[in-house]
């Protein structure tokens, strides 16, 4: 999408494009079958995976593994790329475009910090409701976990 707006130099009309907001999710998982998830302190609440903004300069998997950090207290590996996830509605403050990966962490210490009021280990078979499109993320990855994805 692109609007038009002055140039700050020379004040003729240029192009200024929208674009998505780069950020990462993280499947923080934990043989045989539980994952992390976090209970946000912000709009939108609701329980999530960790995750955030990708800041300018960094790359994703950088973002990724100081994000899970952040919010959980955990040192994580990542472990594979598990998709991207780009559709508009998926954040109800704007557009955003999510790279999510799969990870382990060496320790179940988890502590919740940023804006993460709490963080706790769930069962994938005894998830909450989660905010975003998080369920479908999760949904793929318990599909690439029997080997359907």
């Amino acid at each position: 999408m692109s609007n038009h707006m002055q140039c700050p130099a020379c004040g003729q009309q240029i192009p200024a494009h929208k674009n998505p907001v780069p950020t990462v999710d993280v499947v923080i998982f934990f043989p045989p079958q539980s994952i992390v998830l976090i209970e946000r302190k912000n709009f939108p609440q609701g329980w999530a995976l960790p995750g955030g903004f990708v800041d300018y300069g960094e790359k994703a998997e950088t973002a990724a593994v100081r994000e899970a950090k952040e919010e959980t207290g955990l040192d994580v590996v990542l472990t594979d790329l598990l998709g991207v996830y780009s559709h508009a509605g998926r954040d109800p403050r704007f557009h955003t475009l999510s790279i999510a990966y799969t990870a382990v962490a060496a320790t179940k210490e988890i502590s919740p910090g940023d804006d993460a009021g709490k963080a706790a280990l769930f069962e994938l078979n005894n998830l909450p409701d989660m905010a975003f499109d998080h369920h479908r993320i999760v949904s793929d990855f318990l599909n690439k976990l029997n080997g359907l994805g």
